[in-house]
């Protein structure tokens, strides 16, 4: 079944409204018409089955049916900040990500960055990405879309890591020294408090083409990030964070098991 997100001021208790983009793909891509059904969700975690009750290629008005209790997000709560790569690699990372499970994307600027950066084209950008994110939390039968960050600064970046549980700085010296994710993670659950209910909350770090500098591996550890390799192999940047994004899926327990933080 099609799935939509829509702004929450278009689904009531009894209805939902697309518009733009979403009434053009479900009248013109999907050729719906009334009867038909398509899951709407309003991003923070409602999805219901609405029946359309009629159909044009500007609005689309649907009755809702069912209320969904399924919700596919993972129990963790997973961002993502990634230092700009080239070309469209963030799209790629962006769109993957999503699938995977991620709850946000930090992009970030730091030493060894190789893209030009252009502030002017940011408004541009984000938009897209977050057409990106959209459309692939869609596919997904995902409830969230995952947020998506303005560009900011290596320092500004550093400043956010107070608000996790766990930081991972995903630096290659570490993968060499065999200091690996799953260390991190062992040591997370045992200076966790015991019992603790709540998903934590945690941030994945990745470096552009060229590697985070000495010191920039250096001022994350002191501003309490843990820095983990992700195996014997180097990982192109945009692999890192779909990597560790699947590391951490398989330890929260959501691809089966009892590893529920």
């Amino acid at each position: 079944m099609q799935r939509y997100f829509v702004p929450e001021a278009q689904m009531d208790e009894r209805s939902v409204t697309l518009e733009g983009d979403d009434a053009r793909h479900a009248a013109a891509v999907m050729r719906a018409k009334p009867g038909d059904r398509f899951v709407a969700c309003n991003g923070s975690g409602r999805d219901v089955v609405a029946r359309i009750a009629s159909v044009d290629k500007h609005k689309v008005q649907a009755d809702i049916i069912e209320e969904l209790a399924v919700s596919a997000e993972m129990s963790w709560k997973v961002d993502v900040a990634q230092s700009l790569p080239k070309g469209d690699k963030l799209e790629t990372v962006i769109q993957k990500g999503t699938e995977a499970g991620a709850a946000a994307f930090l992009p970030f600027l730091s030493r060894r960055t190789v893209v030009q950066y252009d502030e002017r084209k940011e408004a541009k950008r984000i938009e897209r990405w977050r057409k990106i994110a959209k459309e692939a939390a869609e596919q997904s039968h995902r409830s969230v879309v995952p947020r998506i960050e303005a560009v900011s600064s290596w320092k500004v970046l550093l400043q956010k890591f107070a608000e996790y549980d766990l930081v991972l700085l995903c630096y290659e010296e570490e993968g060499r020294s065999g200091i690996g994710l799953k260390d991190a993670l062992i040591a997370f659950r045992r200076e966790r408090e015991p019992g603790n209910p709540a998903s934590p909350s945690v941030l994945v770090v990745v470096g552009p083409e060229g590697g985070f500098a000495p010191e920039e591996a250096e001022a994350a550890l002191a501003a309490g990030a843990k820095p983990v390799g992700l195996g014997r192999r180097i990982l192109r940047t945009e692999t890192a964070a779909l990597y560790a994004l699947a590391c951490l899926a398989y330890e929260s327990g959501e691809l089966g098991g009892n590893n529920d933080a």
